[in-house]
């Protein structure tokens, strides 16, 4: 659906006590999505129940955070990130997130659990010039795989040069 969608230069706002929680499966399709998510996203539940998570994916985030993003949920950690979505109707809204992976009685994991909140505006300020940076690397190669690749060495070296772990430049931002 979202590949359809064009992006708009408008911004949707939510209140700070507002907290978007969406479930996956492991493949990243929708088991959940809370009245929040649904009125920030402008889609009806049962439209996003089955959906790939990325259905609300904005083509200005770089490819490589989600990567990030999968390989630490694949190690079994949480992990915190600021991420631009679209809409339903192309509007963007960025949040906080938070997601973890969600283990089954045996210890295995089930799937995904993710709760994003308002930003801190002051952060966004840093954090899309970077990620701007990282969708040029990303774009400035023609095969996909290249792209990633060379978006994650970006984003990792630029993490490096801060010295300190990403978890700790989340919130030292």
């Amino acid at each position: 659906m979202s590949s359809s969608i064009k992006p708009t230069s408008v911004e949707r706002l939510f209140d700070t006590d507002d907290i978007i929680v969406s479930k996956t499966d492991l493949k990243g399709r929708i088991t959940y999505a809370n009245p929040v998510f649904c009125r920030i996203a402008g889609y009806d539940e049962d439209e996003l129940l089955g959906q790939p998570h990325s259905i609300i994916r904005h083509p200005d985030m770089p490819r490589c955070v989600f990567k990030l993003l999968w390989d630490t949920l694949e190690a079994r950690r949480e992990i915190f990130a600021y991420v631009k979505n679209m809409a339903r109707n192309g509007d963007f809204y960025w949040v906080f997130a938070h997601v973890t992976p969600s283990y089954g009685a045996s210890g295995e994991v089930v799937g995904y659990h993710s709760n994003r909140r308002v930003p801190d505006r002051r952060v966004l300020a840093a954090i899309e010039p970077l990620y701007a940076e990282l969708l040029r690397e990303e774009q400035s190669h023609r095969n996909g795989k290249d792209a990633l690749a060379a978006g994650y060495r970006r984003l990792l070296d630029f993490v490096t040069t801060k010295n300190m772990s990403y978890d700790e430049l989340i919130f030292a931002l």
